[in-house]
């Protein structure tokens, strides 16, 4: 099926994606639309009209709404039909006289959190990155902990300072104390680094008590979109001793305005590398647990790294089954993370702490700066793509963050 929407044929953002987003016009409410080409379409309206393809006007109050949840509280047979309705009234003239009013320019309308955000937590789900920070940190031992290959392993993370792309993020202060020095000291942090991730948001919620398992993984999940999480690593080495991330993580975690749903990524995906050990049976998926998403890291317009999803150790289904198999419950707008995306190769590594050898080895951007961490005024840009349903491919919407000086 090819839109009537111009300029959108053919492009990441065609038919086969459809990401939501919140967006606000003016002095107007913010309200939920999907992004078709560089257009957001207003659907609340749309579906008033009469257009709704629900069972009265409950799409239409869903989405006139300034977060996504109402929407994803509707379940997954909600969200299959909005998307075939969607699709139908941007391929077929015969709508376009309704619908051409409400598609606004991105560039004239204000995007938003998209998500009422409640749990958050981030997982470490790439053996690549979890391999290259062994070394740096254990470097006379196992590179890898003895329970990684069996386990997901994760933190609960603040959902309170989750931000929209486009948030300048400013430099934390905090505790940190070099190896070679007796005490530690107060100031902002000299180690800020970034963690490409994606991240999941929950539609479904669970019951307490209750657990997901692997196979109902897309009943649960409605979509994912890019994620930055931002470290601290001065101030995580010295805290996290013996607990886990706190302050070197919990100032920042950017999200992407748009949320790509899972049925868009279908044909991106593929089978996990393979699990050794096999997993416990809890943790155990079919085929075509993992996704093909490619991910860019750029550093002030320098494509600095390159890395692939489809290289992760544990799947999104196998995370969330590991979250809930103790019985606790997710809610709608539940969000988790994957860990930072890193693959095998120099290129495909997803944090700075790794591109810069534990912060030894200086790379040079374009402009012919060196680097290691991020640095005042420094900006930061994920983008992604994946295989589409009609052969070409789609988008995830980009995560930009901007570092502010410490306060």
């Amino acid at each position: 099926m090819t839109t009537w929407v111009p300029g959108a044929a053919g492009s990441l953002y065609d038919t086969d994606n459809l990401p939501y987003g919140v967006v606000s016009r003016g002095g107007e409410a913010p309200r939920v639309a999907v992004r078709i080409g560089e257009y957001a379409l207003d659907v609340a309206p749309v579906a008033a009209l009469g257009g709704d393809p629900g069972d009265g006007p409950h799409l239409a109050a869903a989405w006139d709404a300034p977060t996504l949840n109402p929407f994803l509280a509707l379940g997954r047979d909600a969200w299959r039909i909005a998307r075939e309705w969607l699709m139908e009234i941007l391929t077929d003239d015969i709508h376009r006289a309704g619908v051409e009013p409400h598609l606004y320019p991105l560039a004239d309308v204000r995007t938003h959190l998209p998500i009422e955000i409640g749990d958050y937590v981030d997982f470490y789900a790439s053996i690549d990155h979890a391999t290259n920070l062994g070394r740096f940190f254990r470097p006379d031992s196992e590179p890898l902990l003895p329970n990684w290959r069996h386990l997901p392993i994760g933190y609960h993370g603040r959902s309170g300072t989750i931000v929209a792309s486009d948030t300048t993020v400013v430099r934390p202060m905090g505790q940190r104390k070099p190896p070679a020095d007796d005490a530690p000291t107060f100031g902002p942090t000299q180690r800020l680094d970034i963690e490409a991730e994606l991240g999941f948001v929950v539609g479904t919620p669970s019951a307490h008590g209750e657990r997901v398992p692997t196979e109902a993984f897309a009943d649960h999940v409605f979509g994912a979109f890019l994620l930055n999480d931002w470290s601290a690593r001065d101030i995580q080495g010295w805290e996290a001793q013996p607990l886990g991330p706190f302050l070197g993580k919990s100032f920042a975690t950017s999200i992407a305005a748009w949320v790509t749903p899972l049925e868009a990524l279908e044909a991106a995906r593929v089978d996990l590398p393979v699990q050794d050990p096999s997993p416990l049976d809890y943790l155990r998926t079919g085929g075509r647990a993992g996704y093909d998403i490619d991910v860019t890291v750029a550093l002030n317009g320098t494509t600095v790294a390159r890395t692939p999803y489809a290289a992760m150790y544990w799947s999104p289904a196998q995370m969330l089954a590991h979250l809930t198999v103790n019985g606790a419950s997710v809610r709608t707008g539940d969000v988790y993370a994957s860990g930072t995306i890193s693959g095998p190769g120099p290129g495909q590594r997803g944090s700075l702490l790794e591109l810069s050898g534990g912060g030894r080895e200086p790379f040079r951007l374009d402009d012919g700066t060196e680097h290691t961490f991020l640095q005042d005024g420094d900006e930061v840009v994920l983008t992604a793509t994946a295989p589409g349903a009609t052969g070409t491919r789609v988008g995830l919407a980009e995560v930009r963050g901007r570092i502010g000086a410490a306060r």
